[in-house]
């Protein structure tokens, strides 16, 4: 049985993607989700300004802006 997998791919302000930090892989969509909402603060800390979902390899929503209010 093949298990989807989830992951984000990071990018810098310029759209570059980013090869760290690296995001865990995860078989449900709500776990990725709820991952990015307690460590987004982190991800953009590093470097990242963009998280887009991947599901097995191809975006799967728009991409999510991470910035500090």
């Amino acid at each position: 049985m093949i298990r989807p997998q989830w992951e984000w791919a990071l990018d810098d302000v310029e759209g570059r993607r980013l090869s760290t930090p690296v995001t865990p892989v995860f078989t449900a969509q709500y776990d990725a989700e709820q991952w990015l909402g307690e460590h987004w603060r982190e991800l953009a800390a590093a470097g990242a300004a963009q998280a887009s979902l991947l599901h097995d390899g191809k975006q799967a929503a728009p991409g999510v802006e991470l910035r500090f209010p």
